[in-house]
């Protein structure tokens, strides 16, 4: 384990992160408001910590290996949420508890989109830039390390395309393809942000509410300017440009990296994965539509609009709402949710298990249900016209085993801390699947719920959007020996 270069990355992340405090602080001198002085000082604070942290180290110039990378991508995520909290603790407006805005801080970073934060309309505008900003950072850290870094260290659901995704997959260190990989990726990224903000402002949002959203929407973030998210425009138009940018934002980033390298779009047609995503929305659309208009919930065309809304949001983990889907009557609410657990795809910014793992897991099923019938069959599991290696399938297994117990865990421990049944059952659900709204008492928000329940849910988003075993990793005796 090289801790001296890991040192030396974190000190440079730390660095870098402290200038992210430029934006809100131009904004915080627009708007006049009174949280400038909050910013300045995070920044310096940030700044004099990552260059106390890089200094010593400095000159150090090892390869990252393997173990370096685990331990550096989980640090990213958990000193940055650190960092990323002190704008909330030294502003007056929310003046939150550390524990509160670390739950904001990671909440916004795994772009989980939780919030413990009410009355949003009226926050100084810089704090609601921040919030969204936290989000979309959050967001390109986790294409760039799904699709550049985790294939390389052998886990995560993009493994699957180690073949073809471009990065340094083949090489067991760090190598310089990564930053060409991060470039590209970014550019996607940025392109997709900027139109999404041009539509949104162009559909009728304020200039600053369509940064604000067009940020946490590419990075399926959800979080909002207004207490009422999305469903404070009271626009047909907006919510279909949303929901357009939900889908492409939770396809996997590699798709859209080919696409634009080749300029075509069959790469997206010949994607099983992306297939299986697009399905499950044709399925779940109309199911949740016609339940609305058929219990009267709504009439057809508010049916239309708010269950496709809500159901896109919800399946991508976006978070966004237009009205409260925990109140629409019988199985929906909680058929809606179930689809947060799928998830996005891999390479994406959604949360959840990824839906190529669901894939794999649904054709597992199959396979067996064919053995019983015909034990000497030699049956393969096929994405495409490519075969899956039986080490994949168990590598999927395993993670969903993990994911399980993980999850009854925390959910134990939430009741334990007093939470009721449904509040603890959501809650841990949308943490973990890093989707943000839940059911009961954090259907809204989680600002009632106790301290001890916050920080199992800060560590249950870090467990969702590291996928279980990069965090899990670090607990193993073995991880640390020689």
């Amino acid at each position: 384990m090289h801790f001296s270069v890991i040192f030396r990355v974190l000190g440079i992340l730390l660095m870098l992160f402290s200038m992210t405090m430029l934006p809100p602080i131009f904004v915080s001198i627009y708007y006049s408001d009174e949280s400038l002085i909050a910013f300045i000082s995070a920044m310096a604070l940030i700044f004099a910590s990552g260059f106390m942290v890089w200094l010593p180290s400095n000159k150090t110039k090892h390869d990252l290996r393997t173990r370096d990378g685990f331990l550096i991508t989980v640090l990213f995520w958990a000193v940055l949420g650190i960092a990323g909290c002190l704008p909330f603790i030294f502003s007056e407006q929310p003046g939150l508890s550390f524990t509160d805005a670390m739950f904001e801080s990671l909440s916004g970073l795994t772009t989980t989109g939780a919030t413990v934060i009410t009355g949003l309309d009226d926050l100084p505008k810089s704090i609601l830039y921040y919030r969204q900003q936290l989000q979309w950072l959050g967001g390109i850290g986790i294409i760039v390390i799904a699709v550049a870094i985790l294939p390389m260290l052998g886990i995560g659901g993009m493994q699957l395309y180690r073949a073809e995704t471009p990065g340094p997959v083949k090489d067991s260190k760090l190598t310089p393809r990564i930053t060409e990989t991060a470039k590209a990726l970014f550019l996607i990224y940025c392109t997709l942000t900027i139109t999404c903000a041009l539509s949104y402002w162009a559909a009728g949002m304020t200039l600053f509410d369509a940064i604000g959203h067009a940020f946490s929407t590419v990075a399926i973030g959800g979080f909002s300017t207004h207490d009422a998210s999305m469903g404070y425009f009271d626009s047909p138009i907006i919510l279909i440009v949303c929901m357009l940018f939900m889908i492409l934002s939770g396809v996997n980033f590699a798709l859209h990296f080919y696409t634009s390298r080749n300029r075509s779009i069959a790469h997206y047609w010949q994607d099983p994965e992306f297939k299986f995503y697009i399905s499950c929305l044709a399925i779940g659309i109309p199911i949740t539509v016609a339940y609305l208009a058929h219990t009267d919930t709504y009439d057809l065309e508010t049916s239309a609009i708010h269950g496709s809304f809500e159901f896109i949001s919800i399946l991508t983990t976006t978070g966004f709402g237009t009205a409260d889907f925990t109140i629409w009557p019988g199985f929906l609410p909680f058929f809606i949710f179930l689809f947060a657990f799928m998830g996005g795809c891999a390479g994406s910014t959604g949360g959840g298990m990824k839906v190529i793992r669901v894939l794999l897991i649904c054709k597992q099923g199959i396979r067996e249900i064919k053995r019983l019938i015909n034990p000497n069959a030699v049956i393969p599991i096929k994405l495409g016209q490519t075969s899956v290696s039986d080490r994949v399938v168990e590598a999927v297994w395993g993670f969903f085993a993990v994911f399980v117990i993980s999850y009854m865990i925390m959910f134990i421990l939430l009741m334990a801390t007093g939470l009721d049944f449904l509040t603890s059952v959501s809650a841990v659900g949308a943490c973990i699947s890093n989707l943000g709204p839940g059911m009961g008492d954090v259907a809204l928000n989680y600002t009632d719920i106790n301290n001890p329940a916050k920080w199992i849910l800060c560590f249950a988003m870090l467990l969702g959007r590291l996928e279980i075993f990069t965090l899990l990793v670090l607990f193993s005796p073995s991880f640390w020996r020689r």
